[in-house]
């Protein structure tokens, strides 16, 4: 099964060696996205709610660029860097969805990339 890589300029570049997403047949993985504004390709300052919806509306460009939407969505990994933020990302987070969530998972970790509150990262399938 081929791969094929998903790159948009209305997403923060990869800060490391990998992609922001990846085409394997009909899934697509995407890669943990934070806080960077695309526009400056610094993190964003503000309160976690405001670090939550960049990480998503960063999400969307890429779910965009695929041709796809929040949807697709079939699996989600949070990455919080304090669990007692759970309740103001998760409302953020819940926000993007019509009901029909995805499966998920949230973790605590002891440091994220940058400094920043919250990571997430997404799997979705191409056809509904």
């Amino acid at each position: 099964m081929p791969k094929q890589i998903i790159r948009t300029a209305n997403a923060p570049a990869p800060i490391g060696p990998y992609n922001q997403a990846v085409k394997a047949g009909d899934l697509l993985f995407v890669s943990g996205q934070i806080a960077i504004d695309p526009a400056t390709n610094e993190v964003i300052s503000g309160t976690v709610k405001d670090e939550a919806h960049q990480v998503m509306r960063n999400i969307k460009a890429i779910l965009d660029e695929a041709k796809i939407t929040f949807e697709h969505i079939v699996k989600t990994t949070i990455f919080l860097s304090d669990m007692g933020l759970f309740a103001e990302v998760n409302e953020v987070y819940g926000s993007y969805f019509n009901g029909d969530y995805p499966a998920r998972e949230t973790v605590a970790a002891k440091g994220l990339p940058k400094g920043v509150n919250v990571e997430i990262s997404v799997t979705a399938t191409m056809v509904l």
